[in-house]
């Protein structure tokens, strides 16, 4: 159409403006439904606008795998449960790395072919084509490793996260000189692709770009899980705004940008909840790596005071307030619409609850407020780690739903332990501890967890789903 070819740029100004409007509306729960329409009528208008400025498009190919990404894509929405929600996210970020890398690919050869019939050429089928400058082959350069990085990246990372046998942790004294000598590799190779145009130099960098970002992941440990997802997020945004650039395509250059700069703000802030850098995260050992050197020796046996579903449920009715602190247990035993009847029932019952988040609790960033808001818990009852934790000295009971290293009291009284000085949920200030976990197993830290032990703490072991609902049973049976 004669219309959008004229008025591309305007059409691309209008999804650029949408998907600003998008990251505003997800900034906040309330608002996050009317950034997502923002964003799907955004991507609707780039998509369309690109598909009919394109030259010569081949358009059952192009119809045919919009119509394949949308099937898969309803399908798995439809189908995933919140559960699986992070590997879910990290298989897409593995999909826009691999879609940068076969555009860099495609690129490349579509160029070395316009050499090849001369430079003379001036058109073919009526569609006029120059070869590329030295500063899209540097664009195609970084767009294509920085793509490969992310697909192998992004595909550990999901294998680590459904806990599938072939995503194996590493670990040695080999793993960081190994990452050196790849990434060393990659460059020189892309380094000598782009000032002499060798395609053997372009494959070999495209290869160990692929290595190392198994390479680089993989000695991450599953507490630091949540910091890369979001990175990875991040540099699926870099890599398709620099495969916009060799596209000359500005509207994935904008989208691109948008979504690398809030990924890497995203991580930013979990390290700093985390109190830990990102080069510690990604290069300094994974908090994993440093347990196990705690945790060698003999363990010593410690007491701890265990309870049932009717005793904790006898103490939150008689409560005047409840704070619960769901973890990645609440997660695994898909016990949040089961949390949200508790609440219910001591809310009826003159209880005030509230729910405290940890930035990092959970496999991706904000994975227990999806959780809670899947479960349609109030916005309002949702408190930030900041805004809760000066109420804990005050609040009657606190309710812990799996989670272990983000309320460990040795991340701020024990200079010795490896998540020394990272901020938690101060839940151990309160005047009643509640713990529900299936075993005294320790977290993702690989680190005992001194809340279990305090004077104040019931453990309760056992499914997170079934103990909340003998919980909730003993509520009602005992009134108020």
């Amino acid at each position: 159409m004669e219309f959008i070819r004229e008025y591309a740029d305007w059409f691309y100004l209008i999804g650029a403006v949408l998907f600003i409007l998008t990251l505003r509306g997800l900034s906040g729960p309330k608002t996050a439904i009317q950034g997502n329409r923002y964003g799907m009528i955004a991507m609707g208008i780039a998509v369309l606008t690109t598909f009919f400025v394109a030259d010569n498009p081949v358009v059952w190919m192009i119809l045919g795998a919009m119509v394949l990404g949308a099937i898969v894509g309803i399908a798995r929405a439809r189908t995933v449960p919140m559960t699986q929600m992070p590997e879910t996210v990290a298989l897409m970020h593995s999909l826009v790395g691999l879609a940068a890398v076969l555009i860099a690919i495609a690129a490349i050869i579509h160029n070395n072919k316009l050499i090849e019939l001369g430079p003379d050429l001036l058109a073919v089928n009526g569609v006029d084509f120059h070869q590329m400058s030295r500063v899209h082959l540097f664009e195609l350069f970084i767009g294509c490793f920085v793509g490969a990085i992310t697909f192998t990246a992004s595909v550990f990372a999901y294998g680590k996260l459904a806990a599938k046998k072939w995503a194996k942790t590493i670990s040695g004294t080999w793993v960081k000189p190994v990452q050196a000598i790849i990434f060393i590799a990659m460059l020189a190779a892309g380094i000598h692709f782009f000032l002499t145009g060798n395609m053997t130099s372009f494959w070999a960098m495209t290869g160990l770009a692929l290595v190392l970002g198994w390479v680089w992941i993989a000695p991450v440990g599953g507490g630091d899980m949540p910091v890369v997802v979001s990175l990875l997020n991040s540099f699926s945004g870099w890599a398709a705004a620099g495969i916009g650039f060799t596209l000359e395509n500005n509207m994935l250059i904008v989208a691109g940008s948008l979504v690398g700069s809030s990924g890497a703000i995203l991580s930013y802030i979990m390290c700093k909840a985390m109190n830990r850098s990102i080069i510690n995260v990604l290069f300094g050992g994974a908090m994993g790596g440093t347990a196990a050197v705690a945790n060698t020796g003999d363990k010593v046996q410690r007491n701890h005071r265990s309870g049932s579903a009717d005793d904790a449920g006898f103490l939150m009715s008689n409560a005047d307030s409840v704070v619960i602190v769901p973890g990645y247990g609440m997660a695994q035993g898909r016990a949040q619409n089961a949390v949200k009847e508790l609440a219910n029932i001591l809310k009826e019952q003159g209880v005030t609850v509230r729910f405290a988040i940890h930035p990092v609790a959970g496999r991706m960033p904000g994975h227990m407020n999806v959780l809670l808001a899947e479960a349609d818990v109030a916005y309002e009852d949702i408190l930030e780690m900041d805004e809760i934790n000066s109420d804990f000295p005050a609040t009657d009971v606190v309710l812990v739903i799996g989670a272990n290293d983000v309320v460990n009291p040795a991340a701020k009284d024990d200079p010795t332990s490896p998540i020394y000085g990272m901020p938690i949920l101060e839940a151990h200030k309160a005047r009643t501890i509640m713990v529900i976990k299936r075993s005294m197993a320790t977290g993702y830290a690989g680190l005992d967890n001194d809340l279990f032990y305090n004077d104040k703490t019931m453990m309760i072991f056992g499914d997170a789903k079934k103990v909340v609902e003998d919980m909730t049973k003993a509520i009602n049976g005992s009134g108020h």
